[in-house]
């Protein structure tokens, strides 16, 4: 269905050429799921947009053949190119906000959608958007058909993007991180639907993700990417079973589990080399705990492992390699790595989690205490756009945060975990209708004004859903962490800003030179991080967590929860921490409160709740999380 041989892709940049995929080569049959994983800016997403054509101005596709079904798509002209995109070849895109129209009704896009690809027209695709939107679990489709995009959560938006891309019905889907966004309920329900429309339609899907657990579940192979390259691909089975690449094998150890609760992960160290750089070696060499000595002056080739075909770009695996470099490494008088093990490794012993402050003492001396919480959102129509009613959007929710706690806040996607976040920081103060009490050391949160409220903010940092909405386009990364620590600790001058900057960048996997770069040059892994950056920056007491890692990749996952746990460590921070990854839950919650329609349904140690839940709409949510096991 698909094949993809000696792909390369350029970008121009103000300093250097960056060679974004070097050397691609991967074939898809029709029917297939194919899995392509990796950290964030190893070149996934460029791949797809490659694909797509649909390059930024200053990229270029330098050589190589893309097939689509036997068609290379690179000799097309574009009005050819544009009835394959959406009519062969669908593409779910990672960041919803960015792809829909904002000045648009979404049903709107997915019936244009479906008029530019299908016979159908008029009332009779109207009526087919309705039933997708319905497929891909939006309540109420009849009425949110009409609604803009920033009247809907960010789960939401990512569905009716899932909607339109399928709803055209193509022959061919490339999904972005197609349920990075969801809660788990729904993902079940779209990966369960992705499968489904293989079945009917022999649908080839290349699935570009993070989760691993998903790809367990979905892929048929997976390819693992780095600095734009493959370097390791095999069948699904095989490759959760023996990860024969070091790179492989750390990033499974990286992953969350509460099994693990005790340590710290075991996050990789240093980030994905600049593709700007000219490689005389391996790309992984620097970060590699199986590096040999001739690594960094020798070019790994791609060679076939064991019986199923299972490839792996490693000097490890190349006959006479590991013995050339034992015997230069005894000649030098050093050791050499040893050879990698055919299954993943032990994590390495790591330091024991810090205990978390008492149950019982958090809730005698909470930091937040949040009583009876109600958010109601005008409903408006008419062309005046006048209240016709209200929707109750939080209703009545208690729950308190100690200090040094943390509390999951989980539950399915538009059931107000988001909006009681906002609430909280006085962010819906003009937007909504909000009663009850939010008391930060016994001041209620919803009476403050002026400085007072500028303090609390000083206390308080949100770190947003959606990172490419939070961060102002045109200001640089260095501009966007000075402002919020110039305006919340006027007492810091300019050096000190700079110089708690650049340590921030550099605890969530950024280098330095990101300092001058604008948000739309980075992946959207990379754009959580500077969001997660700038929440830390003014060292805040309380931080509502709104999804923050879930655009990242496994690797930087465990940088980032490590990084929070060794804060909440040494300071004492506290977070709310709203999420549907309950492995991230199992992992870094103290206490977990459930959220359904509004209203928390459960709540209590997250081990009880996890392990033993008594709530029915608990466990169905429990039932649905992807396991990689």
């Amino acid at each position: 269905m698909l094949a993809i041989e000696d792909l390369k892709v350029e970008l121009d940049t103000d300093t250097a050429v960056v060679r974004a995929i070097d050397g691609l080569r991967l074939a898809i049959e029709r029917g297939e799921t194919f899995a392509l994983v990796g950290e964030s800016g190893c070149g996934k997403s460029m791949t797809a947009l490659a694909l797509m054509r649909l390059l930024p101005d200053n990229g270029r596709i330098t050589h190589g053949r893309l097939q689509v079904a036997g068609q290379d798509v690179l000799e097309l002209p574009e009005s050819q190119m544009r009835r394959v995109r959406g009519g062969r070849v669908g593409m779910i895109f990672q960041e919803p906000s960015t792809s829909l129209n904002p000045v648009m009704r979404v049903g709107d896009q997915i019936v244009e959608a479906i008029e530019a690809h299908t016979e159908l027209r008029g009332a009779a695709a109207r009526e087919r958007a309705i039933e997708w939107l319905r497929r891909v679990g939006i309540p109420e489709p009849e009425r949110r058909i009409d609604e803009y995009p920033f009247r809907m959560s960010g789960g939401q938006k990512q569905r009716v993007m899932i909607a339109m891309m399928l709803a055209a019905e193509p022959e061919f889907l490339i999904a972005d991180e197609p349920t990075t966004a969801l809660d788990v309920t729904i993902q079940a329900q779209i990966l369960d639907l992705l499968k489904d429309l293989q079945r009917e339609r022999r649908m080839g899907l290349l699935l570009i993700t993070h989760d691993l657990a998903v790809v367990a579940g979905m892929a048929h192979r997976v390819a693992l990417m780095y600095a734009g390259q493959i370097v390791e691909v095999a069948s699904a089975d095989d490759f959760f079973r023996q990860p024969r690449h070091p790179y492989a094998q750390a990033l499974l150890r990286a992953l969350p589990a509460a099994s693990r609760r005790e340590q710290a992960l075991e996050a990789i160290p240093g980030t994905v080399p600049p593709l700007s750089e000219i490689f005389r070696g391996c790309r992984f060499a620097p970060r590699c705990p199986q590096v040999m000595p001739h690594c960094a002056g020798t070019l790994p080739p791609m060679v076939t492992v064991g019986p199923l075909g299972h490839e792996v770009r490693c000097l490890l695996y190349v006959p006479g390699a590991a013995t050339s470099a034992a015997a230069a490494a005894t000649a030098a008088g050093v050791d050499a790595a040893p050879p990698v093990a055919a299954t993943v490794p032990a994590a390495p012993a790591t330091a024991a989690r810090p205990a978390a402050a008492p149950a019982a003492t958090a809730a005698k001396t909470p930091l937040l205490d949040v009583q009876d919480l109600s958010v109601r959102f005008a409903i408006r129509g008419g062309v005046l756009q006048r209240p016709k009613g209200w929707f109750d959007a939080v209703r009545a929710v208690s729950f308190s945060v100690g200090r040094g706690e943390t509390l999951a806040l989980v539950g399915e996607s538009g059931c107000g975990k988001t909006t009681t976040g906002k609430a909280i920081v006085q962010l819906l103060r003009h937007a909504a209708r909000i009663e009850g009490r939010a008391l930060l050391d016994g001041r209620n949160l919803f009476d403050l004004e002026g400085a007072e409220l500028v303090a609390a903010r000083r206390r308080i940092q949100i770190i947003f859903q959606d990172p490419f909405a939070s961060l102002n386009p045109r200001m640089r990364v260095q501009e966007l962490l000075d402002e919020g620590l110039a305006a919340l600790q006027p007492d810091l001058d300019a050096g000190a800003r700079r110089q708690r900057i650049e340590a921030l960048v550099e605890q969530v996997g950024l280098r330095r030179e990101a300092l001058g770069r604008y948000p739309h040059e980075f992946s959207g892994g990379q754009r959580q991080r500077i969001a997660i950056a700038r929440a830390l920056a003014v060292q805040p007491e309380l931080i509502v967590c709104d999804e923050p890692t879930s655009a990242l990749d496994v690797s930087v996952q465990a940088q980032i929860l490590n990084l929070l746990r060794q804060l909440q460590s040494e300071l004492g921070v506290s977070y709310l921490f709203i999420t549907h990854n309950i492995g991230v839950v199992e992992y870094i919650a103290d206490r977990v409160a459930v959220m359904q329609a509004g209203q928390i349904v459960e709540q209590g140690p997250s081990e009880q709740v996890l392990t033993a839940p008594a709530s029915a709409y608990t466990r169905s949510l429990l039932a649905a999380v992807p396991r990689l096991d």
